[in-house]
């Protein structure tokens, strides 16, 4: 039975975690949005600034390959993958290596978290957008929009997270961050009624803001894509509101809102 305090059902604005939050902070919310930072919607947003359409992929294994075949879409392999092939030109979950190609038109894009939370959303029913720190207003604007048409509607965010080596959540601070700068632009267009989850996101964000690419930097994932060569994604990821991109989920695929 689905319990209503962990559904965080009396406020507009809901805020939780991961994939298994789904299910209970979606209920009853109309829009949801979801948070990846370093790197998921971070290379959404690039990839709509582009000009191409991003679907969405839970599992980076050889149906991921059949998935791309039957799209006539490019695959975006692993950061390590694509570095360790030789092949400079590969496209990975990089926004990076998605900045410096052309002629993408259509993009897998697999991720156990990013996407598996955008598909478990869909299937909720939800309206579904990727949202980062960089276009996290473009993002705030259009959920305003939908949020003050209809007073009854709320809207979830679910931070994404990362995984631990056994596969269980490991809360990150920068989707606490970029969670937290989407609710804060609702709250500059006038969206009340955050929860309290809501509210200290709002809080983390402001707490690190306008130096938000140096903390990007010195954080657990910032510090881990630096170490590993990859310091670039970090500061495409702090570009904040860069993008004026709205990717909205329609049909199993990002496309621009806003376009």
């Amino acid at each position: 039975m689905r319990s209503s305090s962990l559904g965080q059902v009396s406020a507009r604005v809901r805020l939780d975690w991961g994939p298994a939050a789904v299910r209970e902070t979606v209920h009853g919310a109309d829009l949801a949005v979801v948070v990846d930072v370093l790197s998921f919607t971070t290379t959404v947003s690039v990839a709509l600034d582009g000009g191409a359409e991003v679907h969405p992929y839970q599992w980076a294994d050889d149906t991921a390959a059949e998935y791309a075949r039957a799209h006539q879409a490019t695959l975006a392999v692993g950061r390590l993958e694509a570095r360790d092939s030789g092949n400079v030109a590969s496209v990975s979950l990089s926004p990076a290596t998605i900045r410096s190609s052309s002629g993408l038109s259509r993009l897998v894009l697999p991720s156990p978290n990013g996407s598996t939370i955008s598909a478990r959303l869909a299937e909720g029913g939800a309206g579904v957008v990727a949202a980062s720190l960089r276009n996290r207003s473009a993002v705030a604007e259009w959920l305003t929009d939908r949020l003050h048409a209809d007073p009854s509607s709320a809207v979830t965010v679910i931070a994404a997270g990362e995984r631990w080596p056994d596969g269980s959540l490991r809360p990150a601070v920068e989707d606490l961050w970029g969670a937290g700068s989407v609710i804060a632009a609702l709250g500059d267009h006038g969206v009340s009624s955050l929860s309290p989850e809501a509210a200290t996101a709002v809080a983390a964000f402001d707490s690190v803001w306008p130096g938000i690419d140096g903390s990007l930097l010195r954080c657990a994932s910032g510090r881990e894509l630096a170490e590993k060569g990859f310091e670039a994604d970090v500061l495409v990821a702090a570009e904040v509101d860069m993008s004026a991109c709205v990717p909205l989920l329609r049909d199993g695929r990002f496309v621009d809102a806003a376009a």
